[in-house]
């Protein structure tokens, strides 16, 4: 308003047609001092009041109280020129003081003032905004005067005011409007602390209070790149980078990403989730800027869900081939420890973790409050289902709950009682068994008695859930000898395991074991000694020279296959169990000759004493075992066994007196590493036996080539077929009744206890984008496996009206039909693998091969793979519903870069 000078007769006559409608005097005392709008009533946060200056307001009341309108006394135009520093910033001078530089008026006071009176002229109000600190209501004389700069001109900054109650989004607006941004460019601040380093202001809801900014400090407004990167994480060649990366171009969301190092499963459950429109769009329309949760105490601070944008950005915005994930990286394994470092992981597990950490990041309930289950009690389905998922929606309301969650209806029934509980719960994504075989394929070395015959190698099929019987049982169809003259043992690094007994389970059994089946005596067996055999464990050691002081300790090194051997327990002697061992290596051993024999040394005869037994004290017959004493366990002819092939006996071979021993005979313990000489009478220890070889015995008379050598079995070229199955299969097997497992009661609230009851998942709410994970990684207490099933998938009109549970609006059929998008594949078995991805593009429509940084062009016979691991399929109407708004609203693609799609341009399998 234009200032009034002079005598008050002319500024009244000045005034005069503004005045027309000025109350009088007395009432415009009432207005300004008492009442709603005058300065006298209480302070409320967040309104504002302005600054008078002290002479001009105590002049215009002497005036108003004097009663004349034409008093000499009349205050002309509001001046303020005494609260400023100068009249170019117009900043106020310091240490003003209320009541003696100015008072306050209320918003409604300032202007009735100045629509009664005017404002001298180029003067700006002075407008301060009412603050509660502490508790206590007080206006805000001072604002925070901050120092604005662009990231990509930090020379002269700008200066700006803001109430301490002011948002951050309002200093962003407020620079955005100095700097003349473009309303489709994104921008974000950083803040310049006390260190001296920058920190990222996140929340643009917060006030300046909360941010805790002081006047004077420094707020840098960066802008986003064309090719979706921030200038601030770019390295020092950044900018020449950035500019490279913007002159590419090529189809939006056709970009690899970098393996880190064991990094595939991640960049695999990315592309896959990237590749989801609706999602994908959220992000790249900055929807998601004004959800994000930085309150949430499930959540990430919003890193997670920034993160994610970042790349979604920079994969979708056509200028990069490829785009290296460090930064979402560090976040995920900030925020979950068990993805830090380089270790190969699930992509199923980390797609569940960003799924739920999206979803806390963007959770529109900012305070979730209590909500208690209800059972359904009786009550029609339609209602306990809309009861729920509202319930669900009070606390969870995201993008991801809008895009992914469905509902299950789940029936628990009693098998005491025939109580009924019906509930339904929320889902993400299902997890689907996978018709599984109840047969397994083991491989394991047969040792027959007979000497000269080899190992055999068979691939036997037994039950999976079946018992070391079962095993015995299948390799006596291939072998003829009965399964009770077998004991089957797990060998590992030339010694025994494991020894198993018949009734423990197959599942104990790994795929790596080495497993050895031995055909024992009839009456054989260990730590039996109701029986009339007793099976030794046979270890063979070679001593080898170790240095020490004196040179001269020798150690003991183990080679070879263990043996098991039955020997008549009242013919075990040392000299005896030399003869038998001697035959059952005569494979591989061969007898010194003539010009070997020593007639007179016996040095290397160990004594003829028996061996300690278990619970046995030393001392049975030294003597030859002949023909009449040999039992069937020493392999000799005679007994209630011959050898298969009737090969002589010990005893049938020539004798001659103190003929020199191969090797010596010791008792040790069961890793075959020290020498046990003593057996505690008490402890029923069973006694393992090592054959000691002196390095140039072995090298005289054992044959290693001949002792590693095993034939194979027909058999061994068997393979358990896997027929392939239909998607719909597993979800039929998903659907299925179970029980529950012992470790899982559910408590029935009838009976009062915990019961193993049977329980239904049914399908009642589908989402608009089907997440279906083929549970294809199986892991038990003693067993880990992968399924190579494969699992055949349809690409287009996946339909779900037969599972269902909801009635279902027969009109729109499209709501329970999907088609795929997405597939997370996984190449290779449980120590080691990799993760790939396929994806159809959702602007040109076209089905691409993501393998890391590496994109190719594949057709739709492609997809379809035993590797197929995380199926992502789309509902029929959401995808008609956006190729409407893309036609309506968004330009033409640009052309993909690359080969056009070939068949031929990559092999996939």
């Amino acid at each position: 308003m234009a200032a009034v000078a002079g005598n008050p007769s002319a500024a009244a006559e000045d005034l005069e047609p503004q005045r027309e409608g000025v109350p009088g005097l007395e009432s415009q005392r009432r207005q300004i001092e008492i009442g709603e709008s005058g300065r006298e009533r209480p302070l409320r946060a967040g309104e504002s009041w302005f600054l008078v200056e002290q002479h001009w307001y105590r002049q215009w009341e002497v005036y108003v109280q004097g009663g004349d309108q034409n008093s000499s006394t009349f205050p002309s135009c509001i001046n303020n020129a005494k609260l400023f520093q100068d009249q170019i910033n117009w900043g106020l001078k310091k240490g003003l003081v209320e009541g003696e530089d100015y008072v306050l008026l209320s918003s409604a006071a300032w202007h009735f003032l100045v629509s009664w009176y005017g404002l001298e002229q180029g003067q700006p109000p002075i407008e301060r905004k009412v603050v509660e600190l502490r508790g206590i209501q007080k206006v805000e004389v001072y604002p925070v005067e901050l120092l604005l700069v662009q990231h990509s001109d930090m020379g002269t900054p700008h200066s700006a005011q803001f109430s301490q109650i002011d948002s951050i989004d309002l200093v962003l607006r407020t620079a955005r409007e100095k700097f003349l941004v473009r309303p489709e460019k994104e921008t974000r601040l950083w803040v310049k602390n006390s260190q001296g380093s920058f920190e990222r202001l996140c929340n643009t809801r917060v006030t300046v209070l909360d941010a805790a900014l002081k006047s004077g400090q420094l707020v840098v407004m960066e802008t986003r790149n064309k090719d979706g990167t921030w200038p601030s994480a770019q390295p020092q060649t950044g900018n020449k980078a950035s500019k490279e990366n913007e002159d590419f171009q090529c189809q939006p969301g056709i970009c690899g990403l970098t393996n880190l190092g064991n990094t595939c499963f991640m960049n695999s459950a990315l592309q896959c989730l990237s590749n989801v429109p609706q999602l994908t769009e959220y992000f790249l329309k900055n929807r998601y800027l004004e959800e994000l949760n930085f309150c949430n105490p499930l959540g990430m601070k919003g890193e997670i869900a920034e993160a994610y944008a970042d790349l979604v950005k920079q994969a979708w915005s056509g200028h990069h081939r490829s785009v290296v994930p460090q930064v979402f990286k560090t976040k995920v394994g900030h925020f979950a420890s068990q993805f830090l470092g380089y270790q190969q992981h699930d992509s199923q597990e980390l797609l569940s973790f960003l799924l739920d950490g999206l979803h806390e990041d963007l959770n529109r309930v900012k305070k979730k409050e209590y909500v208690e289950l209800c059972d359904a009690a009786g009550r029609p389905d339609h209602e306990v289902a809309q009861e729920a998922w509202q319930n669900h929606k009070r606390r969870n309301d995201s993008v991801i709950v809008d895009t992914f969650h469905g509902l299950f209806k789940s029936t628990l029934v009693c098998p005491d009682c025939g109580n009924v509980s019906v509930t339904f719960d929320p889902f993400c994504y299902l997890s689907v068994p996978l018709p599984v075989s109840h047969k397994r394929v083991m491989e394991v070395f047969f040792v027959s008695m007979d000497p000269r015959r080899k190992p055999e190698q068979h691939r036997l099929v037994v039950p999976k859930k079946g018992k070391i019987s079962d095993l015995c049982v299948a390799l006596a169809k291939h072998t003829g000898v009965s399964p009770e003259r077998m004991m089957v043992a797990d060998v590992f690094s030339h010694r025994f395991y494991k020894i198993y007994q018949l009734e423990e389970s197959l599942s104990t059994i790994l795929d790596r074991d080495d497993i050895f089946i031995y055909e024992v005596s009839g009456r054989s067996a260990i730590c039996e000694n109701s029986r009339e055999d007793v099976v030794l464990p046979i270890y063979l050691r070679e001593r080898t020279p170790a240095r020490d002081y004196n040179n001269s300790y020798y150690g003991l090194m183990l080679f070879g296959h263990p043996l098991l051997v039955s020997v008549p327990r009242d013919r075990l002697s040392w000299d005896n169990l030399y003869h038998i061992l001697l035959y059952r290596l005569s494979r591989y051993v061969t007898r010194p000759s003539s010009d070997d024999e020593d007639d007179g040394d016996e040095k290397d005869m160990a004594p003829k004493e028996s061996i300690p037994k278990p619970g046995h004290a030393a001392g049975c017959s030294s003597q030859n075992p002949g023909p009449e004493q040999a039992g069937p366990s020493s392999g000799v002819a005679g007994g209630s066994r011959a050898p298969m092939n009737n090969a002589p006996g010990p005893s049938h071979w020539p004798q001659r007196v103190r003929r020199k021993h191969l090797f010596t005979l010791q008792t040790v313990n069961s890793n075959g590493t020290s020498d046990r000489s003593n057996f505690n009478e008490d402890t029923h220890a069973q006694p393992y036996i090592a054959i000691d070889w002196e390095p140039e015995m072995k090298k005289r008379y054992y044959n290693e080539v001949e002792a590693e050598g095993y034939v194979k079995h027909d058999c061994v070229g068997y393979v358990l077929k896997k027929a392939p199955v239909r998607l719909q299969e597993c979800i039929e097997l998903f659907t299925t009744m179970e029980t529950l497992e012992k470790e899982n009661p559910w408590f029935c609230p009838s009976c009062k206890q915990h019961q193993l009851a049977t329980k239904k998942l049914d399908l009642w709410k589908l989402p608009e984008t089907l997440i279906i994970h083929l549970k294809r990684f199986s892991y038990t207490r003693f067993s880990r496996e992968k399924l190579d099933t494969l699992v055949e998938f349809p690409i287009r009109d996946l339909d779900f009206s037969e599972f269902v549970m909801k009635p279902q609006n027969e009109l729109a059929p499209e709501l329970y039909k999907y088609d795929l998008i997405a597939v997370s594949n996984h190449y290779g078995g449980l120590r080691d693998g990799h993760y790939t991805t396929f994806a159809c593009n959702k602007d040109s429509g076209q089905w691409h091969y993501f393998d890391d940084n590496s994109v190719s062009p594949v057709t739709e016979n492609q997809i379809e793979s035993k590797a197929a691991y995380v199926l992502f399929y789309q509902r029929q109407d959401v995808a008609r519903r956006l190729r409407s708004q893309q036609a309506s609203s968004d330009p033409p693609a640009p052309p993909a870069c690359g080969p056009p799609p070939n068949s031929d341009s990559m092999d996939v399998n």
